[in-house]
């Protein structure tokens, strides 16, 4: 039997404040790049509890998440490159909107996380070559034309986190 194809789940806090979004510049293979507070849904958390972590050790700031902006899919191929071998990534993001809670001074940045850093609009869309993804862009765009989907459209069972019924988050 072949293994099945499966896309890499990731969440992302779209962050916006009097008119700029909080991005954070993370160290790649590539480079210095820009991308939206985001990481990999672990194993045993909702996809409000993963957006809410990742954004706590991306920027050390409490995120409440309270809208759906969007569900996005995209393709990441990496060259090989000396003893890595080639990488094909589909990612399915979850983005997330909200409100950045207080800052968390006790802890520190996420290993490979640089700053953070709030951005424009305008200055976002010219720092486009810089993005991690191409859905750093298109999760901003997306929340400036005010799409917004209820946290009702997402269910977590309980066989997912282990916990009784009505004790999770959606």
């Amino acid at each position: 039997m072949t293994e099945r194809w499966k896309p890499s789940a990731t969440v992302a806090a779209i962050i916006e404040h009097q008119g700029k979004f909080l991005l954070v510049e993370e160290h790649t293979p590539e480079g210095l790049r820009l991308n939206n507070p985001a990481g990999h849904l672990d194993e045993g958390e909702s996809l409000l509890h993963g957006c809410a972590r990742e954004a706590l050790e991306e920027t050390m700031h409490l995120f409440n998440p309270e809208y759906l902006v969007g569900v996005y899919m995209s393709r990441f191929h990496r060259p090989a490159i000396a003893d890595q071998a080639a990488q094909d990534v589909t990612y399915l993001r979850f983005a997330f909107g909200g409100t950045l809670g207080a800052l968390q001074p006790a802890r520190s940045l996420d290993a490979g996380i640089v700053r953070t850093l709030w951005l424009s609009p305008d200055e976002i869309r010219a720092s486009a070559a810089l993005h991690r993804s191409p859905l750093v862009g298109r999760c901003m765009e997306d929340c400036l034309r005010g799409q917004r989907f209820p946290l009702a459209l997402l269910h977590t069972d309980p066989s997912v986190t282990g916990l009784p019924s009505g004790l999770i988050a959606p």
